[in-house]
């Protein structure tokens, strides 16, 4: 099985931020029902989403938790020359006190307008546990993937720490990034996330994933990697990533 695929499938679903839940209708039974929900991955690296209780997705699930989410690359010219990923999953409700405040603290940095959901309008968290995935990264290539997600090692106070190094203290770096990426220039970008493969931006309401030169498994190679695009007059390709 391919591991640039399962590579670029991963890519993708860090990059995306919103997608197509697809689930068991209650109402119809027999027929798919599709809804647009905002995501970010949890710190085994699978999607985390936040509900109403009260939404036609959550009675679906509630009877019946299999599901699929649909991302694809956004503002594509041919949605089919680009890549999408469905993932096959088995979705849970948070409920243990711990795994819904983990969960809240890393989606409030993502999409900060939802705080306040969880208590006051009746919205719980729920992970996507992935059972299989569909690849297409564009035309012919079409990959069955049973593994794409992988566990982020900083997940907790390791990343929170580096977040707020960052955002505190080299907001000039986070500036540097964006122009060296050519994302907009509309607002001050704030950092939200870390995994060893790259780093989100929040500019506004909109989220980027942008990707590390190297791969990082500790917090001094992220370091590393971030003082490297930092001193960068051009951000580094997947060739120079490689080599």
């Amino acid at each position: 099985m391919s591991e640039q695929a399962k590579r670029q499938a991963r890519e993708l679903l860090l990059r995306e931020y919103r997608g197509v839940l697809s689930t068991q209708s209650k109402a119809m039974p027999g027929f798919p029902f599709g809804s647009v929900v905002p995501y970010c991955l949890d710190a085994q690296g699978w999607p985390l989403i936040l509900i109403s209780r009260i939404a036609q997705h959550t009675h679906n699930l509630k009877v019946d938790g299999k599901c699929s989410l649909l991302a694809a690359e956004r503002d594509a010219d041919d949605v089919q020359a680009v890549g999408r990923l469905t993932l096959l999953a088995e979705a849970r409700m948070l409920d243990e006190t711990a795994d819904i405040a983990a969960a809240a603290e890393r989606y409030y940095r993502y999409f900060p307008e939802s705080r306040g959901y969880h208590d006051a309008h009746d919205f719980d968290f729920w992970r996507l546990q992935p059972v299989r995935w569909r690849y297409i990264g564009g035309f012919g290539a079409i990959h069955w993937l049973d593994e794409v997600t992988q566990a982020n090692p900083f997940a907790g106070d390791t990343e929170r720490c580096m977040l707020e190094h960052m955002n505190s203290d080299h907001a000039d770096a986070i500036a540097h990034y964006v122009v060296l990426s050519g994302l907009p220039l509309t607002e001050p970008a704030q950092m939200v996330g870390i995994d060893r493969e790259g780093f989100h931006l929040r500019i506004g309401q909109s989220l980027h994933w942008l990707a590390f030169p190297i791969s990082c498994n500790t917090a001094g190679e992220v370091r590393e990697a971030l003082v490297r695009l930092a001193r960068a007059d051009a951000w580094p390709t997947e060739f120079e990533t490689s080599a």
